[in-house]
């Protein structure tokens, strides 16, 4: 099944969640399936830096939004509207 009718493609600029829900640049590394990439995001920690610049974290096996129903740790294309925000399940 593609995303959307769409395949990611290795260098392809995406949109990543962490795992608070917060927004992202990535850059495609890997491609597993059409719902599963490897991606590389610029660090948002200031104190992350050396003589390059800001440094770097990869994130492996990071899954597409459809397949994700939640508010962060999951990609998703530039053009595609981020998850909406789920509360937990009460025990």
């Amino acid at each position: 099944m593609k995303v959307d009718n769409r395949q990611p493609e290795l260098g392809e600029v995406v949109k990543w969640h962490d795992p608070t829900g917060v927004e992202h640049t990535a850059l495609v590394t890997a491609v597993w399936t059409p719902t599963c990439i490897n991606l590389v995001v610029v660090s948002h920690d200031e104190k992350k830096k050396d003589e390059y610049g800001r440094q770097i974290e990869r994130y492996t096996s990071q899954q597409h939004k459809s397949v994700m129903n939640v508010h962060g740790f999951y990609w998703r294309f530039i053009d595609e509207e981020p998850n909406g925000y789920t509360a937990p399940l009460a025990n």
